[in-house]
């Protein structure tokens, strides 16, 4: 057996993608496969998109001549140009409709595809990213943030796209028309496309300290909701509205950083507009004059000129959501990107029905790693036999829910290995190892649905005969059964239209229905009123029959019958033995025990 120092140096960090950081390289390029999957759906809009594109130049093409025709004063002829471009104007409608139909269904399957992905890699990490993370914050993550992409690629594919090809097709026609007027009209534009790169770049960097500033504050809201009861009676209203004022305070400040850039963006890009417009119209007034253009040509010109406009202003405005949604990529791609620090061998099987037998061969842990390392468990070594009840009591922070997180494998040790049955948790699946496995926590976590989809929680087919037994064995049943809708009562959020003893019974019952061979009980009446902590004791005395069982317990009085008692302290047994074998040795159990019951 090692005896050497443990190294506990080695855990895994959690990988991240630096790139997704790097000015050079832009996190869109990571939604191409999602959009290459709607390729589809972006084709059908690219054909719409060249279709109504088409029929723009065609416009200015039937002002020139309902122009001509208005000058002379026909009537009949005015109409029939006018009568084309309302076919025009139709024939851009329905390609209109097209493109939005099928870039919204494209960018919406692409939003769905990307929100899915982040969710599924983000419970393959373990319980250790969970515990430094904020919930509010990934929560905005797959809301809000996916949210935004969507929104970029339904406008990138059905407008900014469009955008630019009428700006092609404009240019050329007017070009067409006259190529000296429209040199003047264009002189400006390398100017305008300087000022818009410089903003962009500018409302990136914004809109990530936005992001920032809007994920903190909805991770203030998720907590403070979260743990509203304690808020109230800790009286601690203006103290909670004092942190938030800090919090929507920078995101004032954020937001309106970002806003006022984008204030200053337009009235200078439009007056630059403005400028180049009455260049034309003195340059347009002046060929008229000495005879190098019509007045019909130059209402052609100005028609496209006015419909060229538009895209010009959209293409800003497109280019600066582009940029300032790149900051909400990152943040979702972020966690694509997250690995998961405890990972399943490639070879690893499926675990066997286990009888029960639990080992801890000289097992060191510490959380952490490098210099901010925590040990927690030095050279733990521990023998449960199938069938024993096993108590862990000691101070807080001693070790006892470790070692049951080792169990469950939600870390692995540094040093040292967990086996059950004789075989290392290492090589076998977390899901066939967790399924042979019950759990009562302290605090117990009910969701949105019925009584039973909450006892047979995680499971999609609901065996009614198998919930109702279940919830005998945990003293639910007669509760249950007195709601008028019995096992398909509605379980309000975080279960709170039930008290916390019949709480407790139902995290017993969901515990029993995997008819599990290990049973983990986290100190699960310690918060329970005596009338139900008699209740529930009696449901967890018969859960424990015929199943290896781990109680961990601050409150000594629920552990006097188990098998054997482990006193931890600093990561270590220091002892071990029965209620009454312990209080004869008068060491430290004894000592917990007295000040519990005699003073």
């Amino acid at each position: 057996m090692n005896t050497s120092a443990p190294n506990l140096s080695t855990k895994v960090k959690p990988i991240k993608d630096n790139r997704l950081h790097d000015k050079d390289a832009s996190s869109y390029r990571y939604l191409w496969p999602f959009i290459k999957a709607e390729k589809g759906m972006f084709i059908v809009t690219l054909i719409c998109v060249v279709g109504y594109v088409i029929t723009v130049p065609i416009l200015p093409h039937l002002a020139k001549k309902a122009a001509g025709a208005i000058g002379e004063g026909d009537v009949r002829t005015t109409a029939y140009w006018l009568g084309l471009a309302m076919l025009d104007f139709v024939i851009q409608s329905a390609f209109l409709y097209a493109q939005r139909v099928s870039a919204t269904k494209g960018s919406l399957n692409v939003v769905m595809a990307v929100r899915e992905k982040a969710y599924a890699n983000l419970h393959r990490l373990g319980i250790d990213y969970f515990a430094r993370s904020q919930t509010g914050d990934l929560t905005y993550r797959l809301t809000e943030d996916v949210d935004r992409v969507g929104e970029v690629i339904f406008k990138m594919s059905q407008q900014f796209v469009s955008c630019i090809l009428q700006i092609v097709v404009l240019t050329a026609y007017i070009f067409y028309l006259n190529w000296q007027l429209s040199l003047t009209g264009i002189v400006i534009a390398p100017v305008v496309a300087f000022l818009i790169g410089q903003f962009g770049q500018r409302q990136l960097l914004l809109s990530r300290k936005n992001q920032t500033a809007i994920s903190s504050l909805s991770s203030l809201l998720t907590e403070v909701f979260g743990s509203i009861r304690i808020v109230q009676a800790f009286a601690a209203q203006e103290y909670e509205k004092e942190r938030f004022h800090k919090e929507a305070l920078l995101n004032r400040q954020s937001r309106f950083r970002t806003e006022y850039l984008t204030s200053v963006q337009y009235p200078a890009v439009g007056l630059l507009q403005a400028l180049s417009i009455m260049l034309l119209f003195l340059v347009g007034a002046w060929q008229i004059s000495i005879g190098q253009m019509e007045g019909t040509d130059f209402v052609a010109f100005l028609a496209a000129i006015a419909i060229l406009i538009n895209p010009i202003d959209l293409t800003t405005q497109h280019y600066n959501l582009y940029k300032q949604t790149e900051a909400s990529a990152e943040r979702i791609f972020e966690l694509m990107n997250l690995q998961p620090t405890l990972v399943e061998r490639e070879d690893a099987i499926a675990l066997p029905a286990i009888t029960g037998k639990v080992e801890y061969r000289d097992v060191s842990f510490g959380y952490g790693s490098g210099d901010s390392l925590e040990p927690v468990l030095t050279h733990l070594d521990l023998l449960v036999s199938p069938g024993e009840v096993v108590a862990l009591v000691g101070p807080s922070g001693a070790g006892k829910t470790t070692i049951v997180n080792l169990l469950a494998r939600f870390y692995d040790p540094q040093v040292g290995e967990v086996l059950v049955d004789g075989i290392d948790i290492k090589t076998v699946t977390i899901a066939s190892l967790r399924h042979q496995m019950g759990t009562v926590p302290q605090e117990t976590a009910l969701f949105s649905g019925t009584i039973a989809q909450n006892i047979a929680y995680g499971q999609t087919e609901l065996d009614y005969n198998a919930i109702e037994a279940a919830a005998k064995v945990a003293n639910a049943h007669d509760f249950i059964s007195q709601f008028s809708q019995g096992y398909h009562t509605w379980v309000e959020e975080r279960g709170n239209n039930f008290s916390g003893g019949q709480r407790q019974r139902i995290a017993i019952a969901r515990a029993i229905l995997l008819n599990p061979r290990i049973l983990i009980l986290d100190e699960a009446t310690s918060a329970l009123d005596p009338e139900s902590e008699a209740l529930v004791q009696e449901a967890l005395d018969r859960a424990m029959q015929g199943r290896t069982v781990f109680i961990i317990a601050h409150r000594l009085s629920t552990v006097r019958q188990a098998d054997r008692i482990l006193f931890l302290e600093r990561g270590k047994i220091l002892e071990s033995g029965t209620h009454s074998e312990l209080l004869q040795q008068d060491g430290r159990y004894a000592q917990f025990h007295a000040q519990q019951f005699e003073g």
